[in-house]
């Protein structure tokens, strides 16, 4: 019974936004941590120094392991909201918005310092304007000349040109380790556009 109770919850989790934020942000840490420790061991860095290289090891993996940190939260409160299916929580269908707008600022402060002008500008400032435009309360997009739709349709084009340089890569793949991680993020991409369009009937 009790394995039947977690699939459950499982399932439940998995039927909103907030869940595949989080299926997806939790695959991507995992992949990324692995990933990161096995390179980081081949040259001779080992232990805790991998871990800590990855997620502090430059002011950029600094700023995207706090994006990352907000990412989480703000799918827990999509997660919330969506709880018993639509309409969401107004409230906490807002707060996920405005934080998810935070962790991408964040999120392309990393990549710029990382050297990825373009991927700041669309995965960093393009997804926050979308997140922050689908915050606004209702009056106040009632005012706007475009809909609150066109918020939702900005957070999903500033995924693909992201999308589009790990599809490139994952075809480029000489080994298979790289052919291994860059599937993963496909399949995170994948779980993080499925939610973005899951909003959309908020």
């Amino acid at each position: 019974m009790h394995s039947i109770s977690l699939r459950n919850e499982f399932a439940q989790r998995l039927s909103g936004p907030g869940g595949l934020y989080n299926l997806g942000n939790a695959l991507g840490l995992l992949g990324g941590v692995s990933f990161h420790v096995a390179a980081a061991t081949a040259v001779g860095i080992t232990g805790w120094a991998a871990f800590a290289d990855y997620f502090v090891g430059s002011l950029g993996a600094t700023a995207i392991t706090l994006a990352m940190l907000i990412f989480f939260w703000s799918g827990e409160q999509y997660h919330k909201a969506w709880a018993h299916g639509a309409p969401p929580d107004a409230r906490l269908n807002r707060l996920g918005d405005v934080s998810s707008g935070w962790g991408a600022l964040m999120l392309g402060l990393g990549l710029f310092l990382m050297g990825h002008p373009v991927l700041a500008a669309t995965a960093g400032l393009m997804h926050a304007a979308g997140k922050f435009g689908s915050a606004l309360p209702g009056p106040v997009q009632a005012r706007l000349p475009v809909g609150p739709g066109v918020f939702r349709g900005v957070v999903v084009a500033s995924r693909l040109p992201a999308l589009a340089a790990v599809l490139i890569e994952l075809t480029q793949a000489g080994d298979l380790e790289s052919l291994a991680a860059n599937a993963l993020l496909v399949l995170c991409y994948g779980l993080w556009l499925k939610a973005d369009v899951a909003l959309m009937r908020s």
